[in-house]
């Protein structure tokens, strides 16, 4: 197979299995990105007379032929072609022949690939944003469903004060929240079209860059073509942060389930659908979906961190280094999504023990309550304090559900404003469908 970059000599094949390494796999990802970004780069070229409108139309045509046969599961990349660009060039040149040749024209493999990953990103990016919307809308009808029962707030792992199901829920939709402001972020970064760059320097030849990311439904030129190719692993990372804040509210959330569907807590019961049983005991039904997200929530970590620290020591312009981010930012978009997925059904699912939750209380938990109304009759804090701390065993015991009711201010027990999130999350579901739709619309036209 004929390398891109052949000089007339063999690689020597220890050499080139350790270089591709899974590369080839990994780009199975890529194969319509770099289509649909090679059918924009054509265009561009037919635009400024490099190509004839003819040679165009050949190459869109059988670049169209490409994605088909992807979506059809039969276009493989094969090791020896070493990644996605190779596969699609060879093909475009076996059926084309010089005019296959011609398409890399004013294009580096390292432009094309930033290309190729930044349109995934788009893709996959707004992917996890829908999946996270529907956890929070999950959340939020939890939040609802449960809103007055009560259950007993912890610090330090130990008794607290009371709290709620309604508490819990919308606490962590509210969290979720947050982490798609940062998904939405780092969209924003990554929706700019590195192409023209080439290998870092651009090219001699009077190109139309703004032809292509707009063509392609870019929100903008990544104008320095040097910074096009430094940020390549930058983009990754900021993507990936999101991510890590996405996994570790699961990671959260799954634990506090894990605890509460205990036999000794049994506020809630995951259904038998969900759970994962023992080869061994019988008896067991375990919380596989999310003992495997809190685990999964350190890989996105890992991926963070490797991505970093790949790009960290670097000299400008680029390296072969690089390749290895493609990896970490892959595993964390697919790992992210899957937990969302599978997390939004088994929290949907639970099945809560009103009154085990409520049982759960002891008089002790309503001290720091008992503070409160002494300095409603007007003892200071710290003598009420004092007070209420020599006098635990006396605390009067409440009625939790009266307890939780009676907290009205804004974002306690008795006034959740679960509106506020969702109008929120109706802004963020506005945002998500209209950028999919410029994009898609953009690349609709591009392959018509």
């Amino acid at each position: 197979m004929a390398k891109l970059w052949a000089k007339g000599y063999e690689l020597d094949a220890v050499v080139e299995r350790f270089t591709v390494g899974d590369d080839y796999l990994l780009d199975a990802a890529l194969v319509p990105w770099d289509c649909v970004g090679s059918i924009a780069h054509a265009a561009m070229l037919s635009r400024i007379g490099i190509i004839t409108s003819h040679e165009f139309a050949q190459l869109k045509e059988r670049l169209n032929e490409i994605i088909s046969l992807y979506e059809a599961g039969k276009f493989e990349i094969q090791p020896e072609e070493e990644d996605v660009h190779t596969a699609v060039e060879g093909r475009l040149t076996a059926l084309l022949g010089d005019v296959g040749k011609k398409l890399h024209t004013a294009r580096s493999r390292n432009d094309q690939v930033i290309l190729d990953l930044r349109l995934y990103m788009r893709d996959r990016l707004l992917a996890v944003a829908d999946a996270a919307c529907d956890m929070v809308s999950t959340m939020l009808e939890f939040a609802r469903k449960y809103e007055f029962v009560p259950v007993v707030g912890r610090t330090h792992f130990q008794r607290a004060m009371p709290s709620s199901l309604g508490l819990w829920a919308g606490a962590f939709a509210e969290s979720l929240l947050d982490d798609l402001a940062l998904l939405r972020t780092s969209y924003e970064i990554a929706d700019q079209c590195p192409l023209g760059s080439a290998a870092s320097y651009g090219v001699n030849l009077d190109i139309d860059r703004q032809f292509v990311s707009d063509a392609l439904g870019f929100a903008r030129v990544q104008n320095n073509v040097l910074y096009a190719n430094n940020s390549r692993g930058k983009v990754e990372a900021i993507a990936l942060s999101a991510l890590v804040q996405v996994m570790n509210d699961l990671s959260k959330l799954s634990a506090d389930v894990i605890l509460w569907t205990m036999p000794e807590f049994a506020y809630m019961r995951l259904p038998e659908r969900f759970c994962c049983g023992s080869s061994l005991m019988p008896q067991k039904r375990n919380p596989g979906p999310f003992e495997l997200t809190r685990a999964r929530a350190a890989t996105v970590q890992a991926c963070l961190v490797q991505t970093l620290e790949i790009t960290r020591p670097l000299i400008s312009g680029y390296h072969r280094d690089f390749q290895e981010t493609k990896r970490p930012l892959m595993t964390g978009v697919e790992t992210t999504l899957g937990a969302l997925k599978v997390c939004a059904p088994c929290i949907a699912g639970l099945e809560v023990d009103r009154e085990r939750c409520i049982a759960s209380f002891s008089r002790e938990v309503f001290a720091t309550d008992r503070v409160m109304d002494l300095v409603r009759q007007g003892v200071p804090f710290r003598d009420a304090y004092r007070q209420v701390a020599k006098e635990l065993d006396s605390t009067p015991m409440e009625d939790p559900v009266e307890n939780i009711r009676k907290k009205t201010h804004v974002g306690a027990t008795g006034n959740l404003r679960l509106d506020l999130a969702a109008e929120r999350l109706d802004r963020v579901r506005e945002w998500t469908g209209s950028a999919r739709r410029i994009w898609e619309e953009a690349i609709a036209r591009l392959r018509a």
